[in-house]
């Protein structure tokens, strides 16, 4: 049983050579437990690290491992033994998220953030930041500038807003009270005056930004959101399902926050996920094409089983259209 997902698994794979460099032949079972892992778990990390490796990709470009009954030994490296360094393409994008956060009203040490920006500066050098793009949509970077200007003049703001979780698009007025890069996207703090509580906006899912004349007024009791332990945070609105996950739909584990993993047979997995919005989770197991079927709460299950069939039926309908 496994609790990681990406967020846990990449920084191990990353520490995984290094480690066995330094440990050659260790039992795997002592391994797993220095990671806090199953053994299971480890030998498919390792299996994912023999097809990582440099480019060109041939033989001595790949990392290879030798196992000598329950041991494990790096044979071959490709170059993981070396301190990790950033590509230009990587430290531009880190400079443009410490540049944005340094703008950021509230922000707690905003020396450290200016130094920090001014570290990876000298060290990318200025030729090398030349002629590399921002990857950002125009209408994002609309929606970020009239964000700061409502906050610089403390202006109310009126946004046509897409709820991904309901799949429906609303207009709201909201109270803005700061800029957030939280999980390397934007995000916009208010106080939203339709939920009458704080609230946090995706900005590249604002689709229609105005800075309104009124003032912007929060409460005096608007508490900005915690966002120490990540954006996601359960709470008891929240209900539980248990999703079977065939081999091709094991992403979605790694991708959504799950409470519990359950390794099957067969590569598949029984999961135990949080969800607010029935809809949304509906949406998310047909999206995924027979890939996932709900096993709890049967309600759900008929939910999905109804949404199916309807969809089957219009199907049939258009293709029997002259």
């Amino acid at each position: 049983m496994s609790t990681g997902g990406v967020a846990d698994r990449l920084p191990r794979l990353l520490s995984l050579v290094p480690y066995f460099l330094g440990r050659p032949g260790i039992p795997i079972a002592e391994a797993a437990a220095d990671f806090g892992i199953t053994e299971k778990q480890l030998r498919r990390d390792l299996e994912l690290l023999w097809m990582c490796g440099l480019p060109g990709y041939g033989p001595g470009d790949l990392v290879d491992l030798s196992f000598a009954g329950d041991t494990v030994t790096v044979t071959e490296d490709a170059g993981m033994r070396r301190p990790l360094r950033l590509t230009t393409a990587e430290a531009t994008a880190l400079l443009v998220a410490l540049r944005t956060l340094g703008d950021v009203p509230g922000v707690v040490d905003t020396a450290a953030v200016q130094r920090a920006t001014a570290k990876i500066e000298r060290a990318v050098g200025d030729a090398g930041l030349g002629g590399l793009a921002v990857a950002m949509s125009s209408m994002e970077e609309d929606t970020t500038a009239a964000v700061r200007e409502a906050l610089a003049g403390g202006r109310a703001l009126r946004i046509t807003y897409y709820t991904a979780g309901r799949d429906a698009i609303s207009q709201r007025t909201i109270d803005p009270m700061r800029l957030l890069i939280v999980e390397g996207r934007g995000y916009v703090e208010a106080w939203c005056r339709r939920a009458e509580a704080v609230r946090l906006f995706r900005l590249d899912r604002v689709e229609d930004v105005t800075v309104l004349d009124e003032p912007a007024a929060p409460p005096q009791d608007a508490e900005p959101t915690d966002l120490s332990e990540g954006l996601f945070r359960p709470s008891a609105e929240h209900r539980y399902a248990v999703l079977l996950l065939e081999r091709e739909a094991l992403w979605v584990a790694e991708y959504y926050p799950v409470d519990e993993i359950v390794e099957l047979e067969g590569d598949r997995a029984r999961v135990l996920m949080r969800f607010a919005d029935p809809a949304w989770l509906v949406r998310l197991v047909l999206g995924l094409g027979g890939a996932a079927r709900v096993l709890e709460p049967p309600e759900l299950a008929d939910a999905v089983g109804r949404r199916a069939r309807e969809a089957l039926a219009v199907a049939g309908e258009e293709v029997g259209q002259p």
